[in-house]
């Protein structure tokens, strides 16, 4: 009879540790899985502080350019006419652009020959190997 209890025992004390078991099975798992979400935030976080960083650099870099004596000097020159002394302008003036129309090119000619019936690719053809 003892040994009867015993085994009633032994199967409840099994089935209270497989329910353990399972339990701490259980909360690995979502411990694991919260992990890595958090893993995921980081990495997520951490990529955006480098992309900040990197456009608070270039925004630096820009200010310093934008606020050096170099640039103002540009700006001047270009929009105020500013002419430093020792300084000589030279005005170069403005060529007017012939527009020709597309019968003037149709009648054009690339050396002796003439290209007005000619597809696109057989004029580039003449202009490179037919020379």
């Amino acid at each position: 009879m003892r040994l009867q209890h015993t085994s009633q025992f032994t199967k409840i004390i099994l089935i209270v540790e497989f329910i353990l078991v399972a339990y701490l099975l259980y909360a690995l798992t979502t411990n694991v899985y919260k992990s890595y979400r958090l893993d995921l935030h980081i990495k997520r976080f951490e990529d955006e502080n480098a992309r900040i960083i990197d456009e608070n650099l270039k925004k630096s870099t820009d200010f310093q350019y934008y606020t050096s004596s170099q640039y103002i000097d540009k700006i001047a020159k270009q929009n105020f006419g500013l002419v430093n002394p020792g300084e000589e302008i030279i005005v170069l003036p403005a060529e007017e652009l012939t527009v020709s129309s597309e019968g003037d090119l149709a009648k054009q000619e690339i050396g002796d020959v003439d290209v007005a019936g000619l597809s696109n690719p057989q004029k580039w053809w003449k202009f490179f190997f037919d020379r």
